[in-house]
């Protein structure tokens, strides 16, 4: 293990040494040896200044650890190492000793979900880890704006996960022991994050793996397609099939505010309904995403006939409002999903929708022979990384 000094522990903690002295003095901190402290004690630190500034009197910590009415002493578990020490450069340091400007270097610490940081605070050693990616990109001429974006992608979505997984542990761990009347080691359960950590992580990047796989595939896909469509190479099909994005307005935010149980039922109620219309009409769901589904059509008309009644029936059903998109063209199947630019162009339109509305492309409008629908022509829209406007029209029943 690794010992620090008086000195060395305060730094890595941000505090002055007369706080740790002060820690030590109310019982707070027990180092094992006098003037020695360990990677354990550095968190101690760390957790009591969080108590302190959030206005919790430190005396009356050390007297409830004196009582044993409080322990800290779960801060040792291997788990817990997250809780990173401070680094000893400041970002003015390092923006001037990798090149990373100062202004991208300081979205580390926002993307994290913190305040912005002065060019003289100092990195923690956890953001120290995310410096290499960044500069990497910058020696590869990566455009500062594109390197924010990820960086804000990838704090925002890790926070979502991390506040998931403490609303988790607080459920099934934390409560329980209270309910029980365990004491508070038995409630922190040092043994238990030990074991379950390292499979959470596991199971967090073996998904980011796949995610990363099936969004490398539509990049490569999206590649042969421009290729191929330089060398002149077309599909053969007669009836091209269509994607069907549809989206639920608000339904990311309504499952938030339902809590667990509810939110599954509404998850359930939506699957069922939408199911029950599409397959009638030849679709096939490809996909759940985070507030709606992704379809395949063989018949494009017959993809705009089931969008139609789904809203219909979800609407029935007491559910928020949901929005359609549909484009056909050719795609490209592998490992149970499709990609392509028609793909993306059919989540573009999908975007552009309003409640209860169904937009198609004009490939659509062409190629559906359903009766008892028409649209409306609405004009060439602007979409969101797609080249050039786009004519959409309005599906409605005639």
């Amino acid at each position: 293990m690794t010992w620090y000094g008086r000195e060395q522990a305060a730094e890595r903690a941000g505090v002055e040494p007369s706080y740790v002295d002060r820690l030590v003095d109310l019982g707070v901190l027990a180092p094992d040896e006098p003037g020695r402290f360990s990677p354990g004690d550095v968190r101690r630190v760390l957790m009591a200044k969080s108590l302190d500034d959030a206005g919790i009197p430190l005396e009356s910590v050390g007297d409830a650890i004196g009582r044993r009415d409080l322990s800290l002493d779960f801060l040792d578990a291997v788990a817990y190492e997250r809780f990173a020490a401070l680094a000893t450069e400041t970002f003015r340091q390092v923006s001037d000793r990798t090149g990373i400007p100062l202004e991208l270097l300081t979205v580390i610490r926002e993307a994290i979900g913190m305040a912005e940081p002065s060019p003289d605070d100092r990195l923690r050693e956890d953001e120290m880890e995310i410096v290499p990616f960044i500069e990497l990109q910058i020696s590869l001429g990566f455009r500062p704006p594109a390197i924010e974006r990820l960086l804000r992608v990838q704090g925002d979505s890790t926070r979502r996960i991390a506040e998931q997984e403490a609303a988790w542990w607080n459920s099934e761990v934390i409560q329980p022991a209270m309910t029980a009347g365990k004491g508070p080691e038995e409630m922190a359960d040092p043994d238990l994050s030990d074991e379950i950590s390292p499979l959470s992580e596991q199971t967090l990047l073996a998904m980011y793996h796949a995610h990363q796989a099936r969004s490398w595939t539509g990049n490569i896909i999206e590649g042969f397609e421009g290729l191929m469509e330089r060398s002149g190479i077309h599909s053969r099909l007669e009836r091209l099939p269509a994607i069907c994005f549809l989206d639920i307005t608000g339904y990311t935010r309504l499952t938030q505010e339902l809590g667990d149980d509810a939110a599954a039922d509404l998850a359930s109620t939506v699957a069922r309904t939408v199911r029950r219309t599409c397959v009638p009409h030849g679709g096939k769901p490809i996909k759940w995403l985070g507030d709606g589904v992704m379809f395949y059509f063989d018949d494009p008309g017959l993809g705009v006939r089931a969008a139609l009644e789904m809203l219909d029936a979800l609407a029935a059903a007491g559910l928020p409002p949901a929005h359609v998109g549909l484009h056909a063209g050719p795609v490209l199947f592998q490992e149970g999903d499709y990609f392509g630019s028609t793909v993306n162009l059919s989540s573009r339109i999908a975007d552009v929708a309003r409640p209860g509305e169904v937009l198609v492309s004009q490939a659509v409008a062409d190629a559906s022979q359903e009766t008892g629908i028409a649209f409306g022509d609405i004009g060439p829209v602007e979409l969101k990384g797609v080249a050039g406007a786009v004519r959409l029209l309005r599906a409605h029943p005639a």
